[in-house]
């Protein structure tokens, strides 16, 4: 059993709690108008790792996890490597080695078994109608509410991101929309609003792809502040 990695940072500290040794896996079937890491997109063979030597290094660092790091699967999107993914981390927990995942919810299924070795789950929104899913991804809802069904299904706790953006969901009504979104969602332990960046921008160039928010502005970190405040009232839409 191969994956195809990307890269690996060994000591993250915001893909989940605590000090996390982070998988970036390689190959990713959305396109994402504000994605900042295109290098993950194309299913060519980068960094080729087993279970058991993910898991060997992760062992290394172990003694920086404490009581809540432990390692983070991420990408791309790790969930478009089913097989290797859930080998991972059944020889994590084997190991006592807690386990996130940092998804958008869009992969080739297997998600009850896969969930049942996984510990958080950080999920990307990364829009709430059908219409805005896919022209911000290219992708289907659909797709993305069966793996939110199986984390219902599991009782995976959740860690819910979203991307604000300049000009397209930066605005209450939106926020409020998320809201009632998000209220349906079962065992959500927190919400992000995260800024919107152009530090990819550069890849896109040296890459040759065209980047679809060339002339869209950094998100304010004050406006950030302000949506958050909306997000966690007691307004309703």
């Amino acid at each position: 059993m191969i994956g195809n990695i990307n890269s690996i940072e060994t000591m993250g500290l915001v893909d989940g709690p605590g000090v996390r040794l982070v998988v970036f896996m390689q190959g990713c079937p959305m396109r994402c108008i504000f994605c900042h890491n295109p290098e993950t997109w194309d299913t060519k063979e980068h960094l080729l790792m087993s279970p058991s030597e993910i898991v060997a290094l992760a062992l290394k660092y172990k003694s920086y996890f404490k009581n809540n790091g432990g390692i983070t699967f991420s990408g791309g999107e790790p969930l478009i490597q089913p097989a290797f993914l859930l080998e991972t981390l059944k020889l994590c927990k084997e190991n006592n080695i807690n386990t996130c995942l940092d998804t958008s919810g869009v992969g080739l299924g297997d998600y009850d078994e896969i969930l049942k070795y996984t510990d958080l789950v950080i999920y990307d929104i990364k829009a709430i109608s059908k219409y805005d899913y896919h022209n911000i991804t290219k992708g289907n809802i659909a797709t993305t509410q069966k793996f939110l069904e199986s984390c219902a299904l599991n009782n995976t706790r959740l860690w819910i991101r979203q991307v604000i953006i300049p000009g397209i969901n930066d605005n209450r009504e939106y926020i409020l929309k998320l809201k009632a979104y998000i209220k349906k969602i079962k065992h959500v332990d927190k919400i992000e609003l995260l800024p919107y960046h152009k530090l990819g921008i550069g890849k896109y160039d040296k890459m040759g792809i065209e980047y679809p928010l060339r002339e869209t502005k950094n998100m304010s970190k004050t406006r950030i502040k302000e949506l958050s405040k909306i997000l966690n009232s007691k307004e309703d839409i």
